[in-house]
């Protein structure tokens, strides 16, 4: 039976041997959808290690993986900065780390026959310590908004605006831009402004006093840039549910928002291929 611990301090105080030396993931579960295929999909990526964190209600699904459970309070604001801050706190440093919810699905260029290890060694043969991933909004028209065999996502309507930089007078920050799109766009009216942004660093390595930040930013600025100063570099992307789950699961958006489904609508075939081809995923100078 894989190891458990009763809170995040336990975590912190006696967690470090469980993250290893990497590729690690670390799974924030809100709710019991679809936590067998996210482990499935974590651990057919290659990920050396799951640490999953669960409220306790929640019961971890017997998995090959053996993920490693935290108790925590996954469901109030902020508690997914504190989970990977906790990991933060006990990573050797220059571990490679993963953050995502359940029905989350990371996907990068080549991903049906590279490991994420092989990803990430590239990735810092290049001198960067950390990627920019964007959050695809799947979705299915049903009572849940999940729904595995009938996905679907936005081929269209995604942008990005500069990111003003607090250091800097009226000044934009140098290679950061906020970027939006999917449902939380098309239904902006039921999002927070806070959580209207689908960028999310979602890969990144382990440093001395790193810490992530509860709009999904991290408090060393090269980390939040979607390239280095001298040519593109690799990008991902999370493939989620959670902004469907959330307007089929609030009672106000669930009676206002009728089908997800429009003219920009395609099915998703689960591919890497298919998020190249509509620029969501950038391979860089890997090939």
């Amino acid at each position: 039976m894989a190891r458990t611990f009763s809170d995040l301090e336990s975590f912190r105080r006696s967690g470090r041997a469980a993250l290893g030396k990497g590729p690690a993931a670390l799974l924030v579960i809100e709710d019991d959808v679809e936590l067998v295929s996210t482990l499935d999909h974590l651990q057919g990526r290659g990920f050396t290690a799951i640490v999953a964190f669960a409220p306790p209600d929640i019961a971890l699904p017997e998995h090959p993986s053996e993920p490693l459970r935290v108790t925590a309070d996954t469901r109030r604001a902020g508690a997914f900065a504190d989970a990977v801050n906790a990991a933060l706190d006990i990573a050797a440093p220059g571990t490679w780390l993963h953050y995502c919810y359940n029905a989350e699905y990371l996907f990068y260029p080549f991903a049906e026959s590279r490991s994420v290890g092989e990803l990430l060694a590239f990735h810092s043969e290049e001198r960067r310590s950390a990627m920019l991933t964007y959050v695809i909004d799947l979705y299915a028209d049903g009572e849940t908004g999940v729904d595995l065999g009938a996905t679907q996502l936005d081929t269209t309507g995604y942008y990005a605006l500069a990111r003003n930089d607090p250091k800097v007078a009226d000044g934009p920050a140098e290679r950061q831009l906020d970027f939006f799109g999917g449902l939380r766009w098309r239904f902006e009216e039921h999002v927070e402004p806070s959580r209207r942004r689908i960028d999310r660093i979602g890969l990144f390595r382990a440093a001395p006093g790193l810490r992530l930040r509860p709009d999904h930013t991290f408090s060393e600025p090269e980390y939040n840039t979607y390239a280095c100063p001298w040519h593109n570099n690799l990008t991902a992307a999370i493939c989620s549910f959670r902004a469907a789950k959330a307007l089929r699961g609030n009672p106000i958006s669930r009676d206002e928002v009728g089908s997800f489904t429009w003219s920009g609508s395609a099915p998703f075939d689960w591919s890497s291929r298919q998020l190249l081809d509509l620029g969501l995923i950038e391979p860089g100078q890997w090939v």
